[in-house]
């Protein structure tokens, strides 16, 4: 009878002290309930007794976490319906805080915190444009809110160190998307109508410019013609000249000619002259 008494003995023993110890992990912080109540807090890394049965030890992760949260519709400055998709990154401040106001649950505490980091984002969005919250720096809107939205996250025993916006975007439900449609097409529309204004205006330009260069080569075309012309005109008086001083009655014969060709030219011409007018002289048949 004595065996199986100490070894009854010694199994519960075994289960006291497995029931009395717990380990927390360098990346974690531990705390002890008596009877359900907080008694001790911010337990460090290593190995902790606490009494069986009586009390019980949590332990939680001390690690920043990152929180997920649902997209949330907010409105800009010019009234403008956009959806915001944001995760927060944090850790556990005070355990005994956290613990008292969530029980423990990281849900519940996630739950908790989305009322007031979206509430602090309305804030900043409310106050800014479309463009401004899309092309701006997102750090910035973050930044304003941080301060506020720890405030907030202390009474749940938490530190948000940051707050991310992954995406915004448009409701497809709502007017906004055809709104930006219609101002980017107003855009490319004045940005064409400008390029179209300086292409004709250059366009102007060239063909003047052309139109003063035709005008110079036609007047110094002209101007070298007319040079040209009466060169010609004195080297053909000049010739005239010596052929006349070299022969007369040559000369003076086809000149007449000349004149025969250019009175006769159309083959209806008629002149009624004397028969002995000099005009006629080389007409005559005098045989």
């Amino acid at each position: 009878m004595k065996y199986p008494f100490w070894i009854a003995l010694a199994v519960a023993a075994g289960l006291g002290l497995r029931g009395s110890v717990f380990v927390v992990r360098e990346d974690q912080v531990g705390l002890v309930l008596n009877l359900g109540r907080v008694s001790r807090t911010d337990i460090g890394p290593g190995l902790h007794f606490k009494w069986p049965l009586v009390e019980t030890a949590r332990v939680f992760d001390r690690r920043f976490a990152l929180i997920d949260f649902s997209p949330e519709r907010y409105l800009t400055s010019e009234r403008k319906d956009v959806a915001v998709d944001f995760v927060a990154i944090g850790y556990i401040d005070d355990v005994r805080a956290f613990y008292r106001a969530t029980g423990g649950d990281e849900s519940a505490a996630a739950d908790r915190l989305a009322p007031i980091i979206k509430d602090s984002l309305r804030n900043e969005i409310n106050a800014r444009t479309l463009t401004q919250l899309v092309s701006g720096d997102r750090s910035d809107v973050i930044a304003r809110q941080l301060e506020g939205i720890n405030r907030g996250a202390s009474t749940l025993g938490m530190r948000i160190v940051d707050i991310r916006l992954k995406q915004i975007d448009l409701p497809t439900d709502s007017d906004v998307i055809k709104q930006v449609y219609d101002r980017m097409r107003a855009e490319r529309k004045q940005v064409a109508s400008a390029l179209r204004a300086e292409g004709e205006e250059q366009a102007r330009s060239i063909r003047a410019q052309a139109d003063r260069d035709q005008s110079v080569i036609v007047a110094e075309a002209e101007r070298d013609a007319q040079r040209l012309r009466g060169e010609g005109d004195a080297e053909a008086a000049r010739l005239y000249a010596e052929a006349a001083a070299a022969d007369p009655g040559f000369y003076h014969f086809y000149r007449s000619l000349e004149a025969y060709r250019a009175a006769f030219a159309d083959g209806q011409g008629v002149i009624v002259l004397d028969r002995n007018d000099p005009f006629l002289q080389y007409l005559k048949n005098d045989r």
